[in-house]
């Protein structure tokens, strides 16, 4: 359930998790920043439920509702935004039952539940909506997330690249707000170390058009280059690679929460099947603020987001001197 702050308790065995301060806290602390409910499962789930099941403390920032997701479930369609306009608050739901499925107990709505609208697909009327997020002011949006930084102090913390990796305007703010959320934070001397935007590989991408070229279920039918597709980063400049294939049953499960945007025949389902955890356990990011730690193989990819970050690197500032792109 989600309380009048906008974040989500989720229930589980034992006492509830409170911030009361940073040193109440592990050592390791991550912050996601994502648009709406589903895309923390989707795009960074197995990151997530890796480092929550290692004991590093995972606090997830929602953007949005979802109000504008398409509904794959026909019994609850009427809940659409055309209709009664309620699928924000069941997706509430969803989120706090993927949220479970992760291990991730800290939870928040980005200025509380229902401040910010699902603002729809790039230029779609849903998009000017006087509560949509791509209206947000960033400055205010921002502050929102700088009150949590200043709860939780991450030493890292993960968000989209500029273009919200395939180009939906939440994504792009949401990129937006956590940047300059981070110059913020900056300002204070509480900044995270390091800064990562989720990313594909060109070589994972190329190895998805191969593979499925003559599958029935071809995610990529219709497209004969990776060129052609809104992401896909050179595999020069990916920074880290995290190999969380021992939660891989977890981030499938936390996808099947949002059981009304991803339909229980999905081809993310199907290729799960047939490639099992290397397919839903295995995620990469490019590393936008902070220094590169160690790392493996010819690119020198990392293999942990903490990489080269010292205990107490939540109070350095990197951003100060280095800017925010």
């Amino acid at each position: 359930m989600a309380d009048l702050s906008g974040r989500i308790t989720v229930e589980r065995a034992g006492p509830p998790v409170r911030v009361t301060g940073v040193t109440t806290l592990p050592d390791r602390r991550l912050l996601l920043v994502h648009a709406h409910p589903d895309d923390e499962s989707i795009g960074t789930g197995a990151t997530m439920a890796h480092y929550a099941a290692t004991g590093a403390h995972v606090t997830l920032v929602t953007c949005t509702l979802g109000e504008e997701g398409e509904i794959h479930v026909p019994a609850l369609a009427q809940l659409c935004a055309a209709e009664a306009d309620q699928l924000g608050g069941y997706r509430i739901g969803e989120l706090a039952d993927a949220c479970a499925a992760l291990g991730v107990t800290d939870h928040r709505f980005l200025g509380g539940a229902g401040r910010y609208r699902d603002s729809g697909m790039m230029g779609m009327a849903t998009n000017e909506h006087p509560r949509a997020f791509w209206q947000a002011d960033l400055d205010v949006a921002a502050g929102h997330l700088l009150e949590v930084i200043r709860e939780v102090r991450p030493q890292v913390l993960v968000t989209y690249d500029p273009n919200g990796f395939y180009g939906h305007p939440d994504h792009i703010q949401a990129h937006r707000v956590a940047m300059r959320g981070v110059e913020l934070a900056a300002a204070e001397g509480i900044a995270p170390a390091k800064v990562y935007w989720t990313a594909m590989p060109r070589s994972v991408l190329d190895a998805g058009l191969e593979t499925f070229t003559e599958s029935s279920d071809n995610p990529f039918a219709g497209i004969e280059s990776a060129d052609e597709l809104p992401f896909g980063t050179p595999d020069a400049e990916i920074a880290a690679r995290i190999d969380g294939t021992e939660q891989h049953a977890a981030k499938e499960a936390a996808m099947r929460a949002h059981a009304t945007q991803i339909p229980a025949n999905s081809w993310l389902y199907s290729i799960a099947g047939n490639f099992g955890g290397e397919f839903m356990g295995v995620e990469y990011f490019t590393l936008a603020v902070g220094e590169k730690g160690p790392g493996h193989g010819p690119y020198g990819w990392e293999d942990d987001l903490f990489a080269g970050i010292a205990p107490d690197a939540a109070d350095r500032s990197p951003v100060a001197a280095a800017g925010v792109r």
